[in-house]
């Protein structure tokens, strides 16, 4: 008998890759084209380092202050972490113990699969229509839990916050995740039913519309007992996550209104002009509500697309996945970089 017999074994989450030059256009993991907020860097540079030789705050205090103004909340009812991530694999372990199967888009965000499958979570896949819709009726049955990205991640398309609400009310003796991290592009947010449902939690981010994605930041909130328990499993498992730097960064990020409606109001409008643009070259996609455009062709398969564009230095997402192998998702860059990719797709296209 081998010591591997007794190893957990999973397939772990694959991100998008992470090109080792500089000279591309990297458009495959939705980050933000345009720097953190010049407060985050005046703070970050003015840092004296004193605080590094203490333990950080175990609350993060000063970050939970300013998502308190920010989201109109109570501190009790926030909840941070290494990104939200770290707050959704905290959540998967807190909340989803029932032994009944937990529920989510067969096409969905694929970190969801591999946080069930490493806490040995049941779950079941519920199929999304044709045009890539959630079915709300397919979550309006017993079950272990749901969790639901809206807007859905790579489709970029929006449920309606009617039907996340009727979610949340069917399964008012489970918990339901809404993991929003791009519904600062256009989307409605289930925060404002935090206050109504003990059983919802929302799940947001710093790393898209904060741009933040290195300094790893995420949120959840909820209710005061949701948040509780959740702190409990937090608190179980490691008290000092966010250090010193990242908490300052983050409450500096969120007190800059302006750079944050300036950066998401210059994405959305660059999303619109590409979706206009992508149109005319041939493809088709939902109308998203994301930062990125889920995007099939006419006539050309996604995959040499990709491949034509890797070759230029221009970096998509491809996934060689049932019902998504012919779709490419591309998030959304400066207008500088959007007009090369177009234009070569322009070239490529009709060769």
């Amino acid at each position: 008998m081998s010591w591997e017999n007794n190893i957990r074994k999973v397939v772990p989450y694959v991100p998008g890759e992470q090109p080792k030059t500089d000279n591309v256009i990297k458009l495959n993991t939705n980050e933000c084209p345009y720097p953190p907020s010049p407060r985050v860097l005046e703070a970050i540079n003015s840092y004296d380092g004193a605080g590094l030789r203490k333990y950080p705050d175990t609350e993060a205090g000063l970050l939970v202050d300013e998502l308190a103004k920010t989201y109109h909340l109570n501190k009790e009812q926030i909840f941070v972490g290494i990104g939200s991530d770290d707050v959704l694999a905290l959540a998967f372990l807190t909340y989803f113990n029932s032994g009944k199967p937990v529920l989510f888009p067969d096409i969905t965000y694929s970190f969801y699969d591999v946080w069930a499958d490493l806490y040995k979570i049941p779950y079941v896949t519920k199929a999304l229509d044709d045009n890539f819709n959630i079915i709300k009726d397919d979550y309006l049955c017993d079950n272990g839990g749901v969790i639901i990205a809206n807007p859905n991640a790579p489709t970029g398309a929006e449920m309606p916050l009617s039907d996340i609400e009727e979610i949340i009310a069917y399964n008012k003796d489970r918990v339901v995740i809404i993991d929003e991290a791009y519904v600062d592009f256009g989307a409605e947010s289930a925060v404002s039913l935090i206050d109504k449902y003990d059983n919802l939690l929302v799940v947001q981010t710093f790393s898209k519309s904060r741009a933040l994605a290195g300094i790893r930041i995420g949120m959840a909130f909820g209710q005061e007992k949701i948040i509780r328990y959740l702190k409990d499993v937090k608190f179980s498992f490691n008290s000092y996550t966010l250090n010193p730097v990242t908490i300052l960064a983050g409450a500096e990020a969120l007190k800059d209104v302006e750079y944050f409606e300036d950066i998401t109001q210059k994405t959305v409008a660059t999303r619109e002009r590409t979706k206009e643009e992508l149109r005319k070259l041939g493809f088709s996609f939902a109308d998203s509500k994301t930062n990125f455009i889920f995007a099939r062709h006419e006539s050309k398969k996604a995959k040499d697309i990709f491949e034509a564009l890797k070759a230029q230095n221009i970096y998509v997402r491809y996934w060689n996945k049932e019902r998504i192998n012919n779709y490419l998702r591309i998030s959304m860059g400066t207008d500088e970089q959007m007009d090369k990719m177009l234009a070569y797709l322009k070239v490529f296209l009709n060769e």
